[in-house]
């Protein structure tokens, strides 16, 4: 059994857009099928509308297996605990042998595996079959989070009626945060950072800030530019570092995680210590962006390390 990850934050490190541009009676097929707003099944073709309603309610996908008993076992499990929170997240149930982009796109080691979508952004949660009181405290979880970054709507029929006992449908953003989420959707990555630096300077314990800081941070750096541009500038210049720089902020943005570190941890060695100093702030930053606790990051911090003693 794997331990859940308690979701922490938005990532940047798996590319879903390649499952977003499908035909459009494709997109919707699975969901009209069922009729269910709150559980529904998806696969590769339909994903492009799970994606979009992860802009509304957290969207959890299970890519589980028809022969898997387990997969059986949690699906039961998974629609039960969601439909209890009346609306306010909802189940993607897809076949794994029918979704191989998404098997690939989530990065899935093992059948059943359990991951968020949430604002279009992947968010690990675990693996293989869990306790329902684990389960549920990643689901409470990962609706704090949705509501820290604006996506706390209903879905469905099922919605609490108002005045009854349980939590609100719809939680507030922090001031800060939501300024920062306001100014990123218009476009203006300098002011969702200068947000984020004052939410920073007032909470220096705000993980969520210092996370979003360096997502705004990576979009300013990528904003305007292409991606042919990019890596051809990289390939005319393997000595320049700020194209160096620049090609390991597409391939993060892309899911080419461990591509992204390797690049700059082989350059590094090379550097004088102020290029150094500049890679080092940079792969902290990038490190913020994938989640301090992914096994990627892990091991590209440790090697880090040891270049650095």
């Amino acid at each position: 059994m794997t331990d859940p990850t308690p979701p922490s934050g938005l990532r940047g490190a798996v590319d879903l857009s390649a499952l977003v541009n499908r035909p459009q009676q494709q997109q919707e097929g699975a969901r009209a099928d069922s009729g269910d707003a709150v559980v529904f099944e998806t696969d590769d073709a339909a994903f492009g509308s799970a994606l979009e309603l992860s802009r509304t309610v957290p969207v959890v996908v299970v890519l589980a297996a028809s022969w898997s008993e387990q997969s059986t076992s949690l699906v039961e499990t998974l629609e039960r605990l969601v439909r209890a929170r009346s609306g306010r997240i909802v189940l993607a149930v897809a076949d794994a042998d029918r979704s191989p982009q998404l098997v690939q796109a989530f990065q899935a080691q093992a059948i059943p595996t359990v991951v968020a979508v949430v604002a279009g952004q992947p968010v690990p949660l675990f693996a293989g079959v869990q306790p329902d009181d684990v389960i549920d405290q990643v689901l409470d979880q990962l609706l704090a989070l949705g509501a820290q970054h604006g996506v706390a709507g209903t879905v469905g029929g099922d919605a609490a009626p108002e005045g009854e006992a349980g939590e609100p449908a719809e939680a507030p953003l922090p001031p800060l945060h939501q300024e920062a989420y306001d100014a990123i959707e218009r476009g203006d990555f300098a002011a969702a950072a200068s947000a984020y630096r004052t939410a920073i300077a007032q909470d220096p314990r705000d993980a969520l800030a210092v996370a979003g800081l360096a997502q705004a941070n990576l979009l300013a750096r990528l904003q305007g530019k292409t991606l042919d541009t990019i890596r051809n500038a990289a390939a005319a210049a393997p000595e320049d570092l700020q194209a160096q720089l620049d090609v390991a902020d597409l391939d993060l943005s892309g899911g080419h995680v461990d591509d992204a570190f390797d690049r700059l941890l082989t350059l590094f060695p090379k550097l004088d210590a102020d290029g150094r100093k500049l890679v080092r702030e940079r792969l902290v930053e990038l490190f913020e962006v994938v989640g301090t606790e992914d096994p990627r990051v892990i091991a590209a911090r440790r090697r880090l390390t040891n270049l650095l003693y």
